[in-house]
């Protein structure tokens, strides 16, 4: 093997406690297959359904044996629990502060299955963007930029040493606003870049700051300018950028069309971008269009390649991205295997819910199916059921895992979204006050007839559960409630209770998203008395604190949630060895600053 700087020992960033990556894998997959506990805290359960039955989750669903200390510990000390605290420490304590013995097991559990997440930088060549590349850029993008594409421009220079031949472009999969094409363009990457972006109006953003930053000049106008002045003094000032509007004003003044012809009525944002290609400088390609797909025969379809060295056939190019949505990363990472340009990948994911599922359900009931279910105010169908040969898992060995394979559905993917190991005191009590209220909508839901018991099984008693017996028909492991979107609200309608409430129906009952649903919401709840809400929160407010402690753990739960997925998506590349010369997954980025922080990285043969 070539040296690479950054290619680290293990393919996997797995714990000491593992010998091997094929040790590793066996004992997550083994896990997340036979773990009950973890199958319930990630993907049996929904956070809306915590008061939709008695009684209640926490008693049902939760150990007995971990009820009272769970209560017992304030939200931080239960992360610091979960995710910091030495274990051999915390199982010396005693009496009520002394953690079950089950519970440290659990906890050992998903810390060793969790995949590493320090982070060792190598410096960049840009170790500091300059301004006039770090225009529009937050903190956190400039930290994941800056290293990610020093990364990139060595993972480049490895690809070209270890095939003997160069790049000749890296392809941005959802480039957004071209923050890590525009600086792997410019000095001293000077990297040719090919920005793949399926919104006009990011694509036009992008090419402004192209033009701020040097990369691009704005094209130019050639007009009349005493008759402009004539015309645009004609007209209201609000108008003067509307081309439409100024021709109509220059008729009015007996214009004739050929004189009109001599102007460029354009306003300063319709002028384009125009990229002059030097020899030894970087360069920017976009393209608009939406992947549906790993085929990138489209996209290459529409570059602008001229010189002879540069035809489709000589293409040599790596797919990056910076935190592609959804299954946008599976496009990335099965294009090497696709597309025969492409030579490596480095893919770094996000929004793990936005992945479609590629098994249908499971041919047997386990204890805990909960399908992924659409809101009544969307549309009506079980994601599982549409088998998206796109979405996860991608590998074999998942896909088939046991004759049944390795499913998430929306709840467990979601919830490895978050990033607990960064949770403050602040953020936990403002989200818990937020996931509380939504709860306790949803029992309203219920209670007024917005929403019905959905079950899983065609048998209500079915389902056995971690910490309790005979549930009978509304076992919380059969069934839930359907869905309802709300989103965000504004930020008054946090301040209490009842603003929430009140903020909610609003939203529903007025906002053209709800579509025809909206009119049962109103039939339904929107007579509720301020006597009534009052009552609802008083009734679960004590239960707020069992809620807390179910969602500490299930975001601590998914870390190995999204370790599955990570993994799942190495494998895939490990599959097609005959394809595939190398491939390993890393931290890019520090936790603290960007927690979706692993890439994964592969090298064509």
């Amino acid at each position: 093997m070539d040296d690479f700087s950054t290619r680290p020992a293990r393919p996997l960033p797995f714990s000491d406690e593992f010998a091997s990556a094929d040790e590793y894998v066996d004992s997550l997959l083994h896990f997340a297959a036979n773990s009950e506990l973890f199958q319930f805290l990630c993907g049996g359960v929904h956070i809306l359904d915590f008061f939709t039955g008695e009684p209640g989750l926490f008693i049902s669903a939760v150990p007995p044996e971990w009820q009272p200390f769970l209560l017992e510990y304030g939200p931080m000390e239960l992360m610091d629990l979960l995710m910091r605290d030495d274990l051999a420490e915390a199982s010396q304590r005693s009496g009520s502060r002394a953690p079950p013995e089950s519970l440290l097991r659990y906890v050992k559990d998903i810390r060793r299955l969790s995949l590493r997440r320090s982070f060792r930088p190598d410096k960049p060549r840009l170790s500091v963007l300059p301004r006039s590349v770090a225009l529009g850029m937050k903190t956190k993008k400039v930290h994941e930029v800056t290293h990610f594409a020093g990364y990139i421009d060595r993972l480049a220079a490895h690809v070209a040493h270890v095939s003997g031949k160069p790049l000749t472009h890296l392809v941005d999969f959802g480039s957004g606003q071209n923050y890590l094409g525009r600086t792997l363009a410019s000095p001293p990457y000077n990297r040719h870049i090919v920005a793949v972006e399926s919104k006009e109006a990011n694509m036009a953003g992008a090419k402004d700051l192209d033009i701020l930053s040097g990369l691009a000049e704005r094209e130019k106008r050639v007009r009349n300018k005493k008759l402009y002045h004539r015309i645009a003094k004609s007209v209201d000032p609000s108008l003067r950028n509307d081309e439409e509007a100024l021709k109509c004003a220059a008729k009015a003044l007996g214009v004739t069309d050929e004189e009109i012809a001599t102007i460029d009525l354009r306003s300063r944002k319709e002028l384009q971008a125009i990229y002059t290609a030097e020899q030894g400088k970087g360069s920017i390609d976009y393209v608009v269009g939406r992947l549906e797909h790993a085929d990138l025969t489209d996209v290459i379809s529409q570059l602008p390649i001229n010189e002879a060295a540069l035809k489709p056939e000589n293409l040599r190019m790596m797919a990056v991205s910076i935190h592609s949505c959804g299954n946008l990363s599976h496009y990335g990472i099965r294009s090497m295997v696709l597309n025969p340009c492409i030579q490596a990948v480095a893919i770094v994911g996000c929004c793990y819910n936005l992945l479609t599922e590629k098994l249908g359900p499971p041919s047997y009931k386990p204890p805990f199916s909960r399908p992924t279910l659409q809101p009544i105010n969307s549309r009506v169908a079980r994601e599982s059921e549409k088998r998206d040969p796109q979405g996860f898992p991608m590998s074999e060995r998942l896909s088939t895992y046991n004759e049944q394979g390795i499913r998430l559905n929306i709840t467990a993917r979601m919830m490895a979204c978050q990033a607990p190991g960064n949770w403050t005191e602040q953020d936990s009590d403002g989200f818990f006050t937020r996931h509380f209220y939504r709860a306790v909508l949803q029992r309203i839901f219920l209670d007024k007839g917005v929403i019905t018991r959905v079950y899983h099984t065609n048998e209500p008693g079915v389902g056995a559960g971690a910490g309790a017996e005979g549930r009978g028909a509304e076992s919380p492991f059969n069934s839930s409630t359907n869905p309802v979107i709300i989103g965000s609200l504004r930020k008054q309608c946090y301040s209490s209770f009842a603003a929430y409430i009140r903020g909610a129906i609003t939203k529903l009952t007025t906002n053209a998203d709800c579509g025809q649903y909206s009119q049962v919401i109103r039939d339904k709840i929107g007579d509720i008395t301020e006597e009534e809400i009052a009552e609802y929160e008083e009734k679960y407010r004590y239960r707020k604190k069992e809620l807390s402690a179910v969602w500490s753990l299930m975001a601590f739960s998914a870390c190995v949630v999204e370790s599955l997925i990570v993994t799942d998506r190495w494998l895939f590349l490990r599959e097609h060895s005959d394809i595939v010369r190398d491939c390993w997954v890393e931290t890019v980025f520090d936790y603290r600053e960007s927690p979706r922080n692993l890439a994964v990285v592969g090298i064509k043969r």
